[in-house]
C-alpha cells in the first residue's frame, strides 16, 4: 500500500507560509497557539462535517476521538505531549467519507501519512490537517510521571494543562495539572524530560517529515520566530504559524478568513528546528532507559527532570549569571 502521489511531496514546491491569530481573543486564549485549529474545525462542522483529532481520556491517556459538536472538539484544542492511540479512527474516517460526509483529520504528519496510504484513494470532502511535531513522547513515561505526583499529593489527577498559556503566557512551558479537591500544581519535570529528547521514540530520530514539505494540505504549528518574521505581532497571547500545502489547503483557509487576522510570511523567516531536521538520539540516551528500568521515578525526576531543591539552586545561579552578562553588555 502505498501514499497517492499527490501527497508525498505535496503539490506546492514549497508551502505558503501566515502567520495568524483568531479574531476572537476567547477562542484564542483557549487555543494552544493562535487558534487555527478551531476556525477550520469549526466551518467542517458548520457544514455538517466530522473532526477528528486528539484528545484527553478519562484516564489522561491521548486517544484520537470523533467528533460532531464544538463540545467534543473543544476537547481537542491545546498540546498533548504524548503518544495518542488510534484504535479504529481510520476505518471510522473512511466510513463517513464514504457516507459524503466532510471530514477533518488532525494529526501528526506521520499519523496524516498513515490515514491517506490506508484510505489510498483521494477524497474531494477530506481535509487533513498536520502538527509541526517535536517527536513523540513514551506513554510509559506519562503515566508513571502522574502516579509519582499523585502519591506525592495523595490526590488523583484529574486533568493537565501541558502549557499553561492563560497563567504563563504563551511562550512560558509549564504544565498545570489539576488534582481532585481543587488543588493545582504547576511542574516542568515531564517538560524537561520531553526537551531533553531521551523519551521520544526511536523512529522520532529518523522522523522524514523534519522539513518544511508535510503530507496535510494545512499544516499548523506555533510560530517561534513571529517577532522576527512579523514585528509587533506577537501578543504573547498565541500565534499560529500556517503552512499552506496544495489547492485545497489555500481554498480552506480562504473559507475561514473572516475570522481570522492574516498576515503573509517567508518561509525562510518561519524556520525551526522541527521544520529542519530530525532532533538527534541524545548521547545519554541509553543510559536513561537504564537508569529507567532500576529506578524509582522519584530519582529519574531529579536526574534528567529538573526536580528538587538542588536543581532549583542550580537554575537560579545560572539565571542570576544571565543576567550578570546582560548587565555587563
Amino acid at each position: 500500500m502505498s501514499v497517492p502521489n499527490d501527497y508525498k511531496h505535496g503539490k506546492y514546491d514549497k508551502p505558503i507560509t501566515y502567520a495568524v491569530k483568531h479574531k476572537d481573543e476567547s477562542t484564542r486564549m483557549a487555543s494552544r497557539s493562535g487558534g487555527i485549529f478551531t476556525a477550520l474545525s469549526d466551518k467542517v462542522l458548520k457544514d455538517g462535517g466530522i473532526v477528528y483529532g486528539c484528545a484527553l481520556d478519562e484516564s489522561l491517556s491521548a486517544v484520537h476521538i470523533r467528533a460532531v459538536s464544538k463540545e467534543d472538539r473543544d476537547r481537542m484544542r491545546g498540546s498533548k505531549y504524548i503518544q495518542s492511540e488510534m484504535k479504529d479512527m481510520f476505518a471510522a474516517v473512511k466510513r463517513d467519507l464514504e457516507d459524503g460526509k466532510k471530514v477533518l483529520f488532525s494529526g501528526t504528519s506521520c499519523q496524516v501519512a498513515g490515514l491517506r496510504g490506508f484510505l489510498v484513494k483521494e477524497y474531494d470532502e477530506l481535509l487533513c490537517v498536520d502538527i509541526v511535531c517535536h517527536g513523540v513522547p513514551s506513554p510509559m513515561v506519562w503515566k508513571e510521571y502522574l502516579r509519582w505526583l499523585e502519591g506525592k499529593k495523595h490526590s488523583k489527577v484529574k486533568a493537565v494543562d501541558f502549557r499553561n498559556k492563560k497563567r504563563y503566557g504563551w511562550r512560558a512551558h509549564v504544565e498545570t495539572l489539576h488534582l481532585a479537591k481543587g488543588k493545582e500544581i504547576d511542574s516542568r519535570v515531564f517538560t524537561t524530560l520531553f526537551y531533553g529528547h531521551m523519551i521520544l521514540r526511536p523512529s522520532c530520530y529518523r522522523c522524514p517529515y523534519k522539513d518544511i514539505i508535510h503530507p496535510g494540505d494545512i499544516t499548523i504549528a506555533d510560530y517561534w520566530g513571529i517577532d522576527e518574521a512579523v514585528p509587533g505581532f506577537n501578543d504573547n497571547k498565541g500565534v499560529s504559524l500556517v503552512l499552506v500545502n496544495n489547492d485545497r489547503g489555500r481554498a480552506v483557509l480562504e473559507a475561514v478568513q473572516e475570522n481570522l487576522t492574516i498576515v503573509k510570511t517567508r518561509i525562510e523567516d518561519s524556520m525551526q528546528p522541527p521544520l529542519e531536521a530530525p532532533f538527534k538520539s541524545p548521547e545519554k540516551r541509553d543510559q536513561f532507559w537504564s537508569d529507567h528500568s532500576t529506578m524509582k521515578f522519584g530519582k529519574i525526576a531529579k536526574e534528567y527532570g529538573g526536580y528538587g531543591i538542588m536543581n532549583k539552586i542550580k537554575r537560579k545561579i545560572r539565571h542570576m549569571m544571565g543576567k550578570d552578562k546582560n548587565s555587563s553588555r
